[in-house]
């Protein structure tokens, strides 16, 4: 982890009910999910970090632990429903019981042109991006009704929102995930629970640095009413309002973090 993604925390807002509470950050190794995992941390949130390269996971930790804050580190392929039965046992039994699902493991963004797309990549980016989310949630659910309480923050993309260069896999995908959180928001707000979905746009972090030269981030930059691409820390600002109970009476929204860029 870059010192930059390990000092973005720092920006976020602070709420001091979430002191005390435990969280589950998926995809929360690299990127978005490791500077939200760190946010919550800061924030006095207990996280459980998971993805699949231990050594990015552990580095998230230690970043964590070292700066005061409780985590531990879940190695999980979120599309396989015997390893998020594994994260479920081991954030509960070493953290307590989850208050906060942070699901944003998902991928493969990448553009491909639709009369390129095969069966087998498209079944891959649905199993990727959308059933890992359906199978997380579902392994956290019982829990949160049970306890009558519980946030969970999904993840979408601006590709969801409007055309978008990404692939048709990737697009309805995400577009599946905002339809899924929402029919959750419903069906489980008598529960005390609120689903909530994010939905981000161009975000520079190291992996846009390592692909897209920085004359091309300029002009992307420049092409939002903003005027400036996204940062990992903008997304984390958001997942830590909709965590805590600042948004109480919110649910059921998809919140574009994408600059103006998408207006709905």
């Amino acid at each position: 982890m870059s010192e930059s993604v390990a000092s973005e925390f720092q920006f976020s807002a602070t709420y001091p009910d979430l002191v005390g509470r435990v969280a589950v950050v998926t995809g929360g190794s690299r990127g978005l999910g490791a500077t939200t995992a760190m946010a919550l941390a800061a924030n006095g949130v207990a996280v459980a970090v998971t993805g699949r390269d231990e050594l990015a996971i552990s580095t998230v930790v230690e970043a964590i632990t070292r700066n005061g804050g409780r985590s531990i580190g879940v190695s999980a392929d979120c599309t396989s429903a015997d390893d998020l039965k594994v994260l479920h046992d081991k954030a509960n039994h070493q953290l307590g019981p989850v208050d906060i699902l942070v699901v944003f493991a998902g991928g493969n963004g990448m553009p491909v042109p639709t009369r390129d797309e095969t069966v087998q990549h498209w079944r891959e980016v649905i199993e990727t991006d959308l059933t890992s989310t359906f199978l997380t949630i579902t392994e956290f659910l019982s829990d949160m009704v049970s306890q009558r309480s519980g946030s969970i923050i999904t993840m979408s993309s601006a590709a969801a929102r409007q055309a978008a260069r990404s692939s048709a896999a990737y697009a309805a995908a995400k577009a599946g995930v905002i339809a899924f959180s929402r029919h959750l928001a419903g069906e489980f707000a008598s529960e005390g629970i609120r689903v909530n979905c994010i939905a981000p746009s161009a975000i520079e972090n190291d992996h846009m640095r390592s692909w897209v030269p920085e004359e091309q981030r300029q002009a992307l930059a420049a092409a939002f009413p903003l005027g400036r691409l996204g940062q990992p820390r903008d997304v984390a600002a958001a997942t830590l309002f909709l965590a805590s109970s600042a948004s109480s009476w919110i649910t059921g929204v998809t919140l574009d973090i994408a600059g103006g860029k998408v207006m709905l």
